[in-house]
C-alpha cells in the first residue's frame, strides 16, 4: 500500500445538499482541465457564476476539481470496486460526476449525507445523465467502505499523463519518481516570505504554523490568506519555500540596479526590492504585472515597472545582479497547480528550451562586468535546467558558474549538485509537507 501525508479537511458549504454552485462549479471545471486541457484557475473563473460565489464556496469548488484533477486514475480504481462494470465511453459527464463524488468522500471527507445526495441532484438535473442518478447513489454512498483500499493501493505516477510518468522515470529513477508523484498527490502547505525585520517566529506562534531553515513560514493548511493577520499591513506575502530560493541566492545589497525578468505575479520583485536594492520589474503580461503593482502597493515596496518582452528588453544601464525566473512546462509545481500536467504536451519542452535559450542570453548581456544573474525554472525537466546551463556555458566565454554553497541552503545540502547548482525537487521535506521542484544556477560575467 502507498503510503501518503493525509490532507487538510476541507469544510462543506452551508446548506450543502441545497446549494449545488459550488459542485457544479467544479464539475465543470474537471471537464475543462482533463478534457480541453483549460488551466484550473481559468475553467473556475470562466463559469459564469463565479463570480456570485462566496469566498467559501470557491474555495470548496477549488478543493473538489484539484482533488479529482490530482488522484484521477486512483478514484477511478475505488469506483470500480463499487461499479459492477464501467460506464460506456461516450458517458463522460456521468463518469466525471462519479469521480468528483468520489473525491469528496475520500479525499475531503465530507460525510455521505453531505455529498451524495448533492452528486445525486447533479446527476438527475441533466438529461444525458440522469437515468445514473440510482447508480450514483448507489455507488457513492459505498465508496468509502469498498473501494478505500482500492484508492489507497493505487499508483501515484498512474495518476499523471503517461509521458510524463515516463520522463520522470528515466530522468530520476522508478523510487524517485514515485516519491514525487506521492509529493504532488496531495494539498499543498501555506509558505509565507516575511519582509526583513518582521517577528516572523511570534507570527508563526499565532497562525499554526513554523519558521523553516530557510526563513520560509509555514502552516499545514492553507485556510483564508487574506483572514491572516499582517496581511493588508503587508508584512508577508505567499511565496513556496522552492520559489524564496532564487532570489536569497541572488544575495542582492541595498543600493545595487537589480532587474526582475519574467517577474509576475513578483514574489521574487517583493523579495528584491525589499533589500534596498534598485529594482526594475519586466514582463510581457500587462495584466499579471498589475498584480505586481497591487501587491508593491500591499506591501510597500517599491520598484519600477516595465512591460516588455525580456528578449527585447534593452536595460537603461549595465545590472549589478538579475533574475531570470524563465517561462517553463511548471512541472515542479503540480503541488499546487495540478492542471499544469494536463496543459502540456511532450513538444512543449522543446519549444520552451528554446524560449530559455533567447532570454538567457538576452539577459546576460543587461550585466555590468562582474555582475551575477540567477537563473531558474519551476521545471523538473532536465531541458529546462541542467542541459539548459550547460550549453549556455559551453557557447558563453564569459560566463561562469558560481556554486551555492550549503551554507547558504540551511537543511537543503540535498538539493545541492555536484556543479554547484540547485536541484529541488516535490518529495524533498516530505515530512515537512514538500516543496516545489525548482532548478537554480548562479552565473557571474568576467
Amino acid at each position: 500500500m502507498t503510503e501518503m501525508r493525509k490532507g487538510p479537511h476541507r469544510p462543506e458549504p452551508k446548506s450543502s445538499t441545497k446549494n449545488l454552485m459550488p459542485r457544479g462549479t467544479a464539475l465543470g471545471a474537471v471537464e475543462g482541465v482533463l478534457a480541453k486541457g483549460v488551466p484550473l484557475d481559468g475553467a473556475l473563473a470562466g463559469r459564469p457564476e463565479w463570480k456570485r460565489m462566496e469566498p467559501r464556496d470557491r474555495a470548496f469548488a477549488r478543493a473538489i476539481a484539484s482533488a479529482v484533477i490530482r488522484r484521477p486514475i486512483a478514484l477511478d480504481a475505488a469506483l470500480m470496486q463499487v461499479l459492477d462494470k464501467p460506464l460506456p465511453d461516450e458517458e463522460i459527464k456521468a463518469h466525471l460526476i462519479l469521480r468528483c463524488g468520489a473525491a469528496e468522500r475520500l479525499i475531503l471527507e465530507t460525510p455521505a449525507h453531505a455529498a451524495v445526495d448533492a452528486w445525486v441532484s447533479l446527476m438527475a438535473q441533466d438529461p444525458n445523465t440522469a437515468r445514473f442518478k440510482n447508480l450514483a447513489n448507489a455507488v457513492l454512498r459505498r465508496v468509502v467502505d469498498q473501494g478505500k483500499g482500492a484508492f489507497l493501493d493505487s499508483d501515484p505516477l498512474e495518476d499523471l499523463p503517461d509521458w510524463l510518468a515516463e520522463r520522470w522515470v528515466e530522468t530520476y529513477g522508478e523510487p524517485v519518481a514515485r516519491a514525487i508523484a506521492i509529493a504532488r498527490s496531495v494539498p499543498p502547505t501555506l509558505d509565507l516570505t516575511a519582509k526583513p525585520g518582521f517577528d516572523a517566529q511570534s507570527f508563526a506562534d499565532e497562525i499554526g504554523a513554523k519558521v523553516l531553515e530557510t526563513g520560509t513560514i509555514r502552516r499545514p493548511d492553507i485556510g483564508a490568506v487574506d483572514g491572516l493577520p499582517g496581511f493588508e499591513a503587508g508584512d508577508w506575502w505567499v511565496q513556496d519555500v522552492a520559489a524564496a530560493l532564487p532570489a536569497r541566492l541572488l544575495n542582492v545589497k541595498p543600493g545595487e540596479k537589480v532587474a526582475d525578468l519574467c517577474a509576475a505575479p513578483g514574489g521574487k520583485t517583493l523579495q528584491l526590492a525589499a533589500t534596498g536594492a534598485s529594482v526594475i520589474a519586466v514582463d510581457a503580461s500587462p495584466k499579471r504585472l498589475k498584480r505586481l503593482a497591487e501587491n508593491l502597493e500591499r506591501t510597500k515596496l517599491n520598484a519600477e515597472i516595465v512591460t516588455a518582452d525580456v528578449a527585447d528588453w534593452t536595460a537603461p544601464e549595465p545590472m549589478d545582479a538579475i533574475l531570470l525566473d524563465a517561462p517553463c512546462s511548471a512541472t515542479g509545481t503540480l503541488r499546487r497547480r495540478p492542471d499544469a500536467a494536463w496543459a502540456k504536451e511532450p513538444g512543449d519542452i522543446a519549444n520552451l528550451a528554446d524560449i530559455q535559450r533567447r532570454l538567457l542570453d538576452a539577459s546576460f548581456a543587461q550585466l555590468k562586468p562582474g555582475g551575477r544573474l540567477v537563473y531558474c525554472t519551476c521545471s523538473l525537466e532536465l531541458e529546462e535546467g541542467e542541459d539548459q546551463i550547460a550549453a549556455f556555458l559551453e557557447r558563453t566565454p564569459d560566463a561562469r558558474l558560481d556554486p551555492v554553497t550549503a551554507d547558504e541552503l540551511p537543511g537543503l545540502k540535498e538539493a545541492l549538485r555536484p556543479d554547484g547548482a540547485v536541484r529541488t525537487r516535490p518529495d524533498m521535506w516530505e515530512e515537512r509537507g514538500g516543496m516545489d521542484g525548482f532548478y537554480i544556477a548562479r552565473l557571474v560575467k568576467a
